[in-house]
């Protein structure tokens, strides 16, 4: 086994927290906004501004919390005590949300928002920095972001086979499978944390920390690479956002399936994106990851507009549909994280400075702006457009809702992929990159033999005692 390569057991544990976190994850963008306008009877303009709100927001914590792990010195690491600190918040608030009963006001839905999505970035922006420091290798930081991606999608699958086992146990309440989640969530935190805590290493930084704060965090904007990733994950993850959080008013109000049979499509949808991963981590081998992303974004367009001739209440045809679509799920939030974990090394051979959680919060920053865009504006402009939550006919309402769900996550992917298709930082520039820090941390640890390759008799002649 490579020096850089970690073992497929140390990389389930990594991504066994995933299971939980993407379990929270998917509820707050396709579950929980339903489950407070419709069921809990809160104004559907309300929901939208809250859940935007509370994102937009939260994108102002990620630069604080990201400088602070990068100033971390512990012997436990840098990351793995943030990640240890983000479980207790997660549970507490999953509690409030997901047990939340009719009468709850809107005051209530901000405040245990906020202090989700504050645990949630903390949790999410260690987890993926540790997952980059774990090897250098351009081919391996695929395969380590795939096992995570992996990971997510396995979770999200568990999570939406809640409801339909509930009613298949004769519990058809929608409330109560919300509350299923919820519990879902509480019980996997603490036991797949600490086992990630126990199981995966994180490298210890003995050099003294860089300033990592705000003024670092935009100067990373300068990067053209920053740029292009930025770029291509906010593309990339506003389209699937908006198509969960129409998901469920597509499907029952446009092609006339029940609300069980909707969410086993989603599941679909998810079993096709666990499927997807391996395949393109084998073509970003082969490619590159650039290529290979790019190739997604242009086959996920392709098949999301396909889903517009669905034909009404035709399961199977619907269902091989959601399989397609979810085939490229994986692709962009895996590839471009790998991706960002070589920009932090182009980083540090530019400043020598180590600004992998900076980083990490701007990826971070880019999925809540996304994800917040597709519960605010999509809810806000079918509320504008005359779409009622609680009725059966929205009259034209419902031509909006199927170009929000259909139209746009297409195009937006179709600029993803112009956007990577000529991306810099590929498997050549990074091996050089490498190189060159290889031979400067050398250098620094050990200045007496210099960054030039010596012979035996001058490393003898160094290493002996003057006469």
């Amino acid at each position: 086994m490579s020096a850089d390569r970690r073992s497929s057991l140390t990389l389930a544990a990594l991504a066994a927290p995933c299971l939980p976190l993407a379990g929270l994850g998917l509820p707050l963008v396709v579950y929980l906004p339903e489950f407070y306008a419709n069921e809990l009877g809160l104004n559907l303009s309300a929901v939208g501004t809250a859940f935007m709100g509370v994102r937009l927001l939260d994108i102002a914590f990620d630069p604080f919390i990201g400088g602070v792990m990068d100033k971390t010195r512990t012997r436990l690491g840098r990351f793995r005590l943030w990640f240890a600190i983000s479980a207790p918040i997660l549970m507490l608030a999953a509690y409030m949300l997901f047990m939340a009963q009719p009468g709850v006001g809107v005051g209530y839905l901000w405040l245990w928002l906020l202090v989700v999505y504050a645990g949630f970035s903390i949790a999410t922006l260690a987890h993926l920095s540790w997952g980059s420091v774990l090897s250098p290798g351009y081919d391996e930081r695929s395969r380590i972001y795939a096992w995570w991606q992996g990971g997510n999608v396995v979770g999200m699958i568990l999570v939406l086979t809640l409801p339909p086992l509930l009613g298949l146990l004769g519990v058809p309440s929608h409330a109560i499978g919300v509350e299923a989640m919820g519990w879902f969530i509480m019980l996997l935190l603490p036991l797949t944390m600490g086992l990630a805590l126990l199981k995966v290493p994180e490298p210890i930084l003995t050099t003294p920390p860089h300033r990592s704060g705000f003024k670092e965090y935009l100067q990373l904007f300068r990067r053209d690479s920053v740029r292009r990733l930025l770029a291509a994950d906010l593309a990339i993850g506003t389209g699937p956002a908006i198509t969960g959080a129409l998901f469920f008013f597509f499907f029952e109000r446009v092609k006339g399936f029940d609300k069980a049979e909707a969410g086993s499509l989603l599941l679909v949808y998810f079993i096709g994106g666990l499927i997807g991963g391996p395949l393109w981590t084998r073509l970003a081998y082969r490619t590159g990851k650039h290529r290979a992303l790019a190739i997604a974004t242009v086959f996920y367009a392709i098949v999301t507009a396909g889903a517009l001739v669905i034909p009404p209440g035709n399961w199977p045809v619907a269902a091989l549909l959601m399989f397609l679509i979810g085939l490229p799920f994986s692709a962009g939030p895996f590839l471009l994280r790998a991706m960002m974990a070589d920009v932090g090394d182009e980083e540090r051979l530019a400043t020598g400075a180590d600004r992998t959680g900076l980083l990490y919060a701007l990826l971070s920053g880019t999925v809540k702006i996304g994800s917040a865009a597709a519960v605010g504006v999509t809810y806000v402009g079918l509320d504008l457009i005359g779409f009622n939550a609680r009725t059966a006919d929205s009259g034209s309402g419902l031509v909006g809702l199927q170009i929000m769900f259909l139209a746009v996550p297409a195009a937006l992917s179709l600029i993803a992929g112009w956007i990577v298709l000529n991306y810099p930082l590929t498997a050549e520039r990074h091996a050089d990159i490498r190189s060159a820090l290889d031979e400067r941390d050398l250098a620094e640890a050990a200045p007496e033999f210099g960054a030039e390759p010596k012979t035996a008799e001058e490393i003898h002649a160094v290493a002996r005692p003057a006469e």
